[in-house]
């Protein structure tokens, strides 16, 4: 607890108890000492019976050192939740040796009639009295319609939500949309009120005359737009295909890939990195770490948050101008864009996380490539699954990107692969050593960090234009 400063620290009241409870300490700088204090008491002889002696007391203090950092109990102590059963007579039953399995127990444990007991998945988040302020009556403009909810008793949204009408498409759909919506238009309108959204409307386009399909990482990655621009502006110039071999992917409004063959080289490939001990490394051996992890989850109440920073909110109608001081660090024509890396893989290069949403024609080796082209020229029919590529062709391109991934690691830590002995079953065994994980050198902090792609590119993006 004391390596990681945004930690609390944990007191069990019943540390044994599995179902006890933790209250919690905030960290606090300090600048004290700590003492030794010593208190001996001499007595002195009594002269007479009748009078009475006192003992003559002495201190000594010594100081052992300075304390620098000291753990404070502000909050109040949680509910307790105790492994009880409370009987027809009310009396109350441990129920401790009979839902805790101490030692290997045979079936009959298992096989026993219990009463139901089943705890709190989780406690209260906050162990520190707030004050609770009610929101106050909110002042619509004039117009505001309530969006529309089912039941009467419903309690409704604080305020509608922001449509940034996108139009989604099905594989299964017979029509695609060859315009925009007219509240798509609209939007972009109003946001685009200066030359340099306009230069970003005509780059785009032009991405688009060049490509009919594209992944939204991928554009962040050739172009300089604020991603809340982005929102609205991806809307007026595509639509979004939900499921097929294009998902995930913003398509061209009035082109339909499942009419064209050479739309192949479009389509969306699932890939994650592989790891096991079949592979030859573990998951803590990986070096290219998770976004993010259930390892390392701690509950809400032992972490302490950090206090809020003064953020400068920027105005999307002030376009990509300077936000604060740290604007300066670069220049507005690629402050918002991606690496490469987000959605081209390249041979003897690591993808940033370990899952990706790769087009086929950014896997930039030659091999993959022939793999894609195998039947070009024998296209007859594009299916859900494969599109317009032969059968399996996605598992031969991950199998492909595994073997190559495998040998990065092999070449960056021989150690993982050094030992490698035959068991009597053929089975390979790999002896692994504790290599320490090399932490990559961070970047300097800039004012705008973009999220350079998501563990669920498509779950996330539907929300974001829904």
């Amino acid at each position: 607890i004391y390596a990681d400063p945004a930690k609390r620290l944990e007191l069990y009241f019943r540390p044994k108890d599995p179902y006890c409870h933790p209250v919690c300490a905030n960290r606090f700088p300090t600048s004290t000492m700590l003492l030794r204090v010593r208190r001996s008491t001499k007595k002195k002889q009594q002269l007479d019976a009748e009078e009475q002696s006192q003992p003559e007391v002495q201190f000594e203090m010594e100081i052992l050192g300075i304390v620098t950092t000291v753990y404070k109990f502000q909050g109040m102590s949680d509910f307790q939740y105790l492994a009880m059963h409370s009987g027809p007579d009310g009396k109350q039953t441990s129920m401790y040796d009979k839902v805790l399995m101490l030692k290997p127990e045979k079936e009959e444990f298992f096989n026993r009639d219990l009463p139901l007991y089943i705890p709190p998945p989780i406690f209260s988040r906050l162990d520190t009295p707030v004050d609770y302020f009610y929101r106050p009556d909110i002042q619509h403009r004039e117009g505001y319609n309530n969006p529309q909810v089912s039941g009467e008793n419903l309690i409704g949204l604080s305020r509608a939500r922001r449509p940034h009408n996108a139009i989604f498409v099905n594989f299964d759909d017979e029509e695609i949309p060859t315009k925009p919506l007219d509240a798509a238009v609209q939007n972009w309108k109003k946001v685009c009120t200066n030359p340099v959204d306009k230069k970003v409307e005509e780059e785009l386009r032009k991405l688009f005359e060049v490509r009919p399909v594209w992944s939204r990482n991928a554009v962040k990655a050739n172009i300089s737009v604020h991603p809340d621009k982005l929102k609205v502006l991806l809307p007026y110039l595509a639509y979004y295909m939900l499921t097929g071999p294009w998902r995930s992917l913003w398509v061209r409004f009035g082109y339909d890939p499942r009419k064209h063959p050479e739309a192949k080289i479009y389509q969306v490939l699932d890939f994650r990195i592989r790891c096991g001990m079949k592979y030859g490394y573990a998951a803590t051996d990986m070096p290219v770490k998770a976004k993010r992890s259930t390892y390392n989850y701690s509950l809400p109440i032992t972490v302490k948050k950090q206090g809020s920073h003064t953020v400068s909110v920027h105005d999307l109608k002030q376009g990509l101008g300077s936000a604060g001081t740290s604007g300066a660090k670069k220049p507005p024509s690629s402050r918002y864009k991606l690496k490469e890396s987000i959605y081209i893989f390249q041979e003897g290069a690591l993808p940033p996380y370990r899952q990706m949403f790769y087009q086929l024609c950014d896997l930039n080796v030659e091999s993959l490539q022939k793999i894609i082209h195998r039947n070009d020229g024998t296209e007859s029919e594009c299916t859900e699954r494969d599109g317009w590529c032969l059968a399996k062709t996605s598992d031969d391109l991950r199998d492909s990107m595994s073997l190559m991934i495998k040998q990065i690691i092999r070449s960056t830590r021989p150690a993982l692969f050094s030992n490698t002995t035959s068991s009597e079953d053929g089975k390979e065994q790999l002896a692994y050593e504790s290599a320490e994980d090399e932490d990559d050198e961070e970047e300097e902090e800039e004012d705008f960090k973009p999220s350079d792609g998501s563990e669920n590119e498509m779950e996330t993006e539907i929300l974001d234009y829904v």
